[in-house]
């Protein structure tokens, strides 16, 4: 678990924006051509199709005061429910947001950073090849993009199928790395969410359990409780991913399968206490996301 003081920022970011470090770098992020994250767009690309742009900030102080806080909060729910601190990651979703919003962030002592765009989040991480960062990849799995999810992430939360399983191992073997994998569960059956039913969940691992991954380690699971759900329903949702997963381990031997992935800026309380090992928190950190 991070430590609540503040990490000394990687070096090539010391005493300059990452603006200024990338655009001398020739790197570019951090985000897509013609989408409107931020305001004043510049018109350079790169092999991510992204085009680097100067952004507002929060002020450092306020981002590492909301870190604090969170990570206070995190610590008090985990010993709550009879588990150190160190028992839940946080993830910090860090989508849509800039890279320097990741870099200051990380510079307040976070490590754990997710992203729902693969290209998106490759151009980020390529602005930082020297942090010290884990990335995660939140979103659903288009197999056009699992190449770059493969080469450039070191966890995904969301696989839902053999297919994208097999598209993620061969190139994560081919690049020589291991992505650790959750799959999605959609224990509330809502029709807007990703993830397998419940009902389903036990034939995908018989079938993935019946191959080898080189590329992958099978790690949990995940799951998102109902939008504005109260604490019973949000809380049942989260116990009800705590049991698949048990099940899950004794039916299939399934030893690294230990971390749940549950909890967002407004129910991780209720998730940690049910046994969240990962919390994904993007608003609570950052603020609202920018649209248009």
């Amino acid at each position: 678990m991070q430590a609540l003081r503040p990490a000394t920022c990687p070096q090539r970011l010391q005493g300059r924006s990452l603006y200024e470090i990338c655009r001398r770098s020739g790197q570019r992020t951090v985000e897509k051509a013609g989408d409107s994250l931020h305001a004043g767009s510049m018109p350079e690309r790169h092999g991510f199709g992204y085009a680097l742009r100067p952004a507002t900030l929060m002020p450092m102080s306020d981002l590492c005061e909301r870190y604090a806080h969170i990570m206070a909060r995190i610590a008090h729910a985990a010993h709550a429910s009879g588990r150190p601190a160190s028992a839940v990651r946080l993830v910090a979703v860090s989508k849509t947001h800039t890279a320097e919003a990741v870099a200051q962030l990380a510079a307040c002592g976070q490590r754990h950073f997710g992203e729902s765009r693969a290209q998106e989040g490759a151009a980020k991480i390529a602005a930082m090849p020297d942090a010290a960062l884990e990335w995660h990849f939140l979103g659903p799995v288009q197999r056009n993009k699992a190449r770059l999810i493969a080469r450039h992430f070191r966890w995904l939360h969301s696989l839902e199928g053999l297919d994208a399983a097999l598209a993620l191992s061969r190139h994560a073997e081919a690049a020589d790395t291991q992505l650790r994998v959750l799959v999605e569960v959609n224990v509330t059956s809502d029709p807007r969410k990703h993830g397998l039913s419940t009902a389903a969940l036990p034939a995908f691992l018989e079938a993935y359990s019946a191959r080898a991954w080189p590329g992958l380690t099978l790690s949990g699971l995940m799951t998102m409780a109902a939008h504005g759900a109260p604490e019973g329903a949000a809380r049942a949702t989260f116990a009800r991913l705590r049991e698949l997963a048990a099940d899950c381990r004794r039916a299939f031997d399934l030893t690294d399968f230990q971390e749940l992935s549950m909890g967002m800026s407004d129910d991780y309380h209720w998730a940690i206490a049910e046994g969240a090992t990962m919390v994904r928190i993007g608003r609570a950190l950052f603020g609202a996301r920018e649209s248009g």
